[in-house]
């Protein structure tokens, strides 16, 4: 090919394809698309999306209606209010968080990574999927909806997939999986434990108290408990101290949905809260911890093994020591 001067020139190269522009409206789905070494193509994020820590200079592209700051009954109050109100007004409002649609359109995202387990815990899919409709370009919305452990091998798989790193995502899965296991088989190995299941109970929410499900039973199982009040598989479910009172758990351990360890130790020892501890067994004989939820057993990502670890350490201490335990937990 000539040029203007008549000079020959090298044809022009192809135009690279533009990198994968990654938009994660989920914690999880964010420690995801790091465990794959792809933190740099994020582009957007959730207001919640706290790991890697670099990710905090990405646009936050939901915001929460309530008041998150608020103690476990606060927070409850004002979801029931915001659920009651929105169920008399539009159907395409959501009554629990925004989603900035418009500057979501400006990221231009190939890909959206969301959640369709719970509409109270973040921005529900139908919200994405009906701004992705509204854009001017096509963007796949990439749902994850766990609930065994077996279900977060499967999304961080899709994920992978959906990023041409499939490869580096079965890379991920098989040292999630060697570290499970590790940790079942040291329970199953050591002769002190061989007759010693403890009952566990994991509180997921305070005032009113609910039982952490999904595959919080499963991980109570693994670390060589037997979880009294949660049903595994199945979605969490409100229940009373009465009820923990009667059940009478070896272990206690307060995993509040959305709260870091600190809020957690905070509620645990105000006055409502703490008289009902009082009652328990477990107070008696000092086995009831606070653990950071909010990082660790209510975001379904890579760290739901960290939260295994730091199970394994709580219900049979001398037996394991895991780095995460000292970060994310507290005897109460």
């Amino acid at each position: 090919m000539l040029n203007p001067t008549g000079i020959m020139m090298e044809p022009a190269a192809p135009e690279a394809r533009p990198a994968l522009r990654i938009v994660s409206l989920l914690p999880a789905a964010t420690e995801i698309v790091a465990a794959l070494g792809l933190a740099d193509r994020l582009v957007g994020r959730s207001h919640e999306c706290d790991e890697p820590a670099s990710v905090a200079t990405l646009p936050a592209l939901t915001a929460p209606r309530i008041d998150p700051a608020g103690t476990s009954r606060q927070i409850h109050d004002a979801v029931g209010r915001a659920l009651a109100d929105a169920a008399d007004g539009p159907a395409t409002t959501n009554a629990l968080y925004t989603l900035d649609t418009a500057r979501l359109a400006a990221l231009e995202p190939d890909l959206i990574l969301t959640q369709a387990a719970c509409d109270v815990c973040a921005v529900a899919t139908a919200d994405v999927r009906a701004a992705v409709c509204r854009m001017s370009f096509p963007a796949r919305v990439l749902e994850l909806s766990p609930a065994m452990l077996a279900d977060v091998y499967a999304d961080i798989l899709a994920v992978g997939a959906a990023t041409r790193t499939l490869a580096k995502a079965r890379e991920v899965v098989a040292r999630l999986r060697a570290r499970v296991a590790s940790v079942a088989c040291r329970v199953r190995a050591d002769a002190r434990q061989a007759e010693a299941c403890p009952t566990v109970s994991i509180i997921e929410w305070l005032a009113p108290p609910m039982a952490a499900g999904n595959w919080v039973p499963e991980l109570v199982s693994l670390a060589g408990g037997r979880d009294v009040l949660g049903k595994s598989g199945s979605h969490s479910h409100w229940i009373t101290w009465d009820d923990v009172i009667a059940a009478d758990p070896d272990i206690v351990i307060l995993v509040p949905c959305g709260f870091t360890l600190n809020r957690v130790v905070a509620e645990a020892e105000s006055p409502a809260i703490r008289n009902r501890l009082k009652m328990l067994r477990a107070f008696r004989t000092r086995r009831i911890y606070a653990v950071d939820g909010h990082h660790l057993f209510n975001r379904p990502g890579p760290r739901l093994v960290d939260s295994l670890e730091v199970l394994a350490d709580l219900l049979h201490p001398g037996i394991f020591s895991f780095p995460a335990t000292k970060r994310f937990a507290r005897q109460m």
